[in-house]
């Protein structure tokens, strides 16, 4: 009689794994997983930045808004410094991107000109500095995007400076 084979499937966060086998097979398999990888996994995320986007939502409500038409802000821009002003403006690019209301997250120094309000120079030198501390990234000639750094940052430096200026 020939022996018995089982298969198991493992889904874990991101990870599947599936292992075929005899049932001492499996069994050795799965719990080399279970000790091999849940820890380097848990290790893992506990280093990996990501941003939990039902918090940031709720942490941009009155302050950013997304549109048919856009991404706007709902702040008045004489409460905001000009750096500020631009990372809303990406930050909301990329909420009403990744809820899919937008085509991308990508924008022109144009556009962010024109909603900044000010000239090229005043714009490009801003943008400069955010890119130097890493809260955005250039992702082609003259398009930017936020990082998830600039995301983090803005969650807990600058969204609750502004709700303390309004």
């Amino acid at each position: 009689m020939s022996e018995r084979k089982v298969t198991v499937h493992i889904k874990y966060r991101d990870v599947e794994q599936t292992f075929s086998g005899s049932v001492d097979d499996a069994w050795v398999s799965v719990n080399k997983f279970f000790s091999e990888m849940i820890p380097a996994l848990e290790v893992a995320r506990k280093v990996v930045l990501t941003v939990d986007f039902q918090s940031l939502i709720e942490n941009c409500k009155d302050i950013i808004a997304v549109a048919p038409e856009g991404a706007a802000l709902l702040v008045p821009k004489t409460k905001l410094t000009d750096s500020e002003t631009l990372s809303l403006h990406l930050l909301a690019i990329h909420v009403g991107h990744k809820l899919g209301l937008l085509d991308s997250d990508v924008v022109s120094k144009e556009e962010l000109r024109v909603k900044l309000g000010k000239s090229g120079k005043i714009t490009s030198t801003r943008l400069g500095e955010l890119l130097r501390e890493g809260w955005v990234t250039k992702t082609g000639e003259d398009n930017y995007k936020i990082t998830t750094i600039g995301i983090k940052n803005l969650q807990s430096e600058v969204l609750p400076r502004i709700r303390a200026k309004i």
